[in-house]
């Protein structure tokens, strides 16, 4: 069972996302991501290091150890389905189901998160298109294509949303973008890499390249 400070579990968290885009995380890129101090960081790291939950060697970065990557994926796991329950069961936006998951996910109880899954239906997906780990500590991977390579005229289901941020989803929201939706790319323009997308057939919207990589598509 899980016996960390909600400290720990933010950092388990967040290094758990910065290896999955690096690999190897280095002590001011996990600053930067929870705006602390580096002194602090390392603090951190040789305490999580001394529980066995991080391979940790100073100046050559650090990554998680199995039972590290274990623990954040449980973490992960409270956080999507708190997600879910807030967005499905009580009608908040998508936009607002991050930052509440966030203090949900640091209840521990095994039990509750169980029987919430099961309230649920098993939900394989959080509303932002992100995967939920199962009980095991186990995730599903799916390849997913960045909108921003998408071939033209190819059409592609929108599955899921990289930045989660409030005025990330309010942008989509205004550009009538969803989890489900179906767009293709009608034109790319080579100036700055923006698109213009067919959402159905009387809507058309450009959107920039920048708001084009955090999308993700399933052919």
């Amino acid at each position: 069972m899980l016996n960390y400070s909600s400290s720990e579990e933010n950092y388990l968290k967040a290094i758990y996302h910065l290896q999955a885009e690096t690999g190897k995380v280095t002590t001011n890129a996990l600053a930067d991501e929870l705006n602390t101090r580096p002194a602090s960081i390392t603090d951190m790291m040789k305490k999580l290091s001394s529980k066995g939950l991080l391979n940790y060697k100073p100046y050559y970065g650090f990554s998680l150890s199995a039972e590290g990557r274990k623990a954040a994926l449980i973490i992960i796991r409270r956080h999507r389905l708190w997600e879910f329950f807030l967005a499905e069961k009580l009608g908040f936006g998508w936009d607002e189901v991050h930052f509440v998951a966030e203090e949900l996910e640091h209840v521990s109880s095994k039990k509750l998160i169980d029987k919430l899954d099961e309230y649920l239906g098993f939900p394989q997906f959080d509303p932002h298109g992100d995967p939920i780990p199962n009980s095991k500590g186990k995730i599903n991977t799916t390849v997913l294509v960045p909108l921003a390579e998408l071939p033209i005229n190819q059409p592609a289901k929108v599955v899921r949303v990289a930045n989660k941020s409030t005025q990330m989803l309010e942008l989509l929201g205004d550009k009538k973008i969803a989890i489900g939706s179906v767009i293709q790319v009608q034109k790319r323009f080579d100036f700055d890499g923006s698109l213009e997308l067919r959402l159905k057939p009387s809507l058309t919207e450009i959107i920039s390249e920048q708001l084009a990589k955090n999308i993700f598509v399933q052919l």
